[in-house]
């Protein structure tokens, strides 16, 4: 009798360690949409975007919350993500106590992907533009342009064509950071209104201040959500957002 006690004691505490393991597995693989806009709005990219994210995690095994409420900005709240996502945010969106609850959450080791206007936002906060990688300074007006592919083995570039032809709105840059691993720059002869010369950076990733940073420059409106290429490109970007080697093997999006 005693012995069966103990047998099923030791079972109980499997299954607790096995609980465990999975929650705290669940909480490694949770990003946070964050869309709040105070000046120009990409309203359909923001509505395609977050649907697409969702859509993203289900099939790709993590989990997605959405939001435009700064307040979720506190250290605690942000403890149970792996990465957040400005989601072409515009303007000043945090208050000085969400912008230090949001500096720890990446000193931390968490991961931020930046989309688009992201490079429109908070301006005067100058440690966002370095976890950002660049402001936005302009843009011609809606275009195709020749992307070219600088790192073609990485898990947002890997799939793409070489170069990758694309219609967007193509940013400028005002600043740019110089610790960055550049991943796909535009060929500023294939388009009119380029303003940053011969290496015009579109999207880079870097390590920062013990965290991970995403960015790209593209996802102007709903249509980047219905393209399958730049859907992989924001996959992969997510991925390394959230801790994966930007040098695996290609995660396939899953149909």
């Amino acid at each position: 009798m005693k012995r069966n006690s103990v047998k099923i004691f030791r079972i109980l505490l499997l299954i607790i360690a096995l609980s465990s393991t999975a929650y705290v597995s669940a909480k490694q693989k949770k990003v946070l949409v964050f869309s709040k806009t105070s000046g120009f709005r990409h309203g359909s990219a923001i509505a395609a975007g977050k649907r697409a994210i969702q859509e993203l995690g289900t099939k790709n095994n993590f989990q997605v919350d959405t939001t435009e409420n700064a307040e979720v900005f506190t250290a605690n709240n942000l403890k149970q993500y792996t990465a957040i996502i400005f989601l072409c945010t515009t303007g000043n969106v945090l208050n000085d106590q969400q912008q230090q609850a949001f500096e720890q959450f990446i000193k931390n080791g968490g991961g931020f992907v930046g989309v688009h206007s992201s490079a429109d936002t908070e301006y005067d906060w100058p440690w966002f533009g370095e976890l950002n990688g660049a402001y936005f300074k302009s843009h011609p007006k809606q275009q195709e342009a020749v992307f070219n592919i600088v790192d073609p083995d990485n898990i947002a570039t890997a799939h793409l064509p070489k170069p990758w032809k694309r219609f967007d709105e193509l940013y400028n840059f005002k600043w740019i950071g110089l610790d960055l691993h550049v991943l796909i720059t535009i060929d500023e002869n294939s388009y009119t209104g380029g303003e940053n010369g011969e290496f015009h950076p579109m999207s880079w990733y870097h390590e920062f201040e013990g965290g991970r940073s995403f960015y790209t420059a593209l996802g102007h409106d709903n249509k980047s959500y219905e393209d399958p290429l730049y859907l992989q490109h924001i996959l992969g970007g997510i991925q390394y957002a959230m801790g994966a080697n930007p040098k695996a093997k290609l995660t396939s999006l899953k149909k």
